[in-house]
């Protein structure tokens, strides 16, 4: 199978090409900086990584992009240059949940002899929130326990889940550690006990998680794919901000 895959959604852009040669699977990365330099960077990038595997966009069976939740600005990036390169080469692309990328790159780089485990996956929302959602894995199949949604650092808690999956260990993986130390999962007392793992959506985890997902049905034609934002604000009003001003005020007073 050969795949591009990539994500501008966080501090980082992760680039990376995989195809199938005599029956090896041959894989190309490239991982920098993202924010502003990734609307910029990564379109060369990709160009680069494909001449190093010998393929041109023709040749892909997907374009797999990180999907979100994120920075909005990474978000589009992401999504438009997929859509670009998916619509004029004819392939079709992939959206791939942010989140369970970071649950991926986690179980794969801290947790390879794990069968099993309940990973939430956390990407820094700003604005003092994070984006989580709650993935259960066995045997490399990954389960969706809790969908993408936002919370404030200290009310994270371990989701209440049925079967197996109720005592299988629980991980706390992405970016937010360093932020908000901690404050995660703080009103929990099951978070003592739970690993915490850095980590980001990388194009390696999405390249490792695509195949199920094109197996399953999720790749659409360029025009339909779209990135989560989960968020659909960014910034507070003035006036929103005036009357914080002033019951903060009133409190100082008080």
């Amino acid at each position: 199978m050969n795949l591009l895959a990539f994500d501008t959604g966080t501090e980082a852009m992760s680039v990376a090409v995989c195809c199938t040669r005599d029956g090896r699977v041959q894989q190309w990365q490239h991982v920098a900086p993202g924010g502003a330099k990734a609307s910029t960077d990564l379109i060369p990038n990709i160009v680069d990584l494909l001449q190093q595997a010998g393929l041109g966009l023709g040749q892909l069976d997907a374009i797999c992009f990180g999907s979100g939740p994120g920075s909005f600005t990474g978000l589009r990036t992401a999504c438009s240059v997929a859509q670009g390169l998916a619509f004029g080469a004819g392939v079709p692309v992939l959206a791939v949940d942010s989140l369970l990328a970071v649950a991926e790159e986690a179980r794969y780089t801290a947790l390879p002899a794990q069968a099993a485990g309940v990973v939430t996956a956390l990407l820094d929302a700003r604005m003092d929130e994070l984006y989580g959602a709650t993935f259960a894995f066995a045997d490399g199949l990954w389960t969706e326990l809790v969908g993408s949604a936002l919370v404030a650092p200290e009310q994270l808690v371990r989701p209440a889940v049925a079967g197996g999956a109720s005592q299988a260990p629980w991980v706390l993986a992405g970016n937010v550690f360093a932020v908000y130390g901690a404050r995660v999962a703080a009103d929990d007392p099951a978070a003592a006990g739970a690993q915490r793992i850095t980590a980001l959506p990388t194009a390696t985890a999405m390249l490792r998680l695509a195949p199920r997902l094109l197996a399953a049905g999720k790749a659409v034609a360029a025009e339909h794919a779209l990135p989560s934002y989960i968020r659909d604000k960014v910034a507070k009003t003035t006036a929103e901000r005036m009357a914080e001003k002033v019951a903060a005020q009133a409190m100082a007073e008080r």
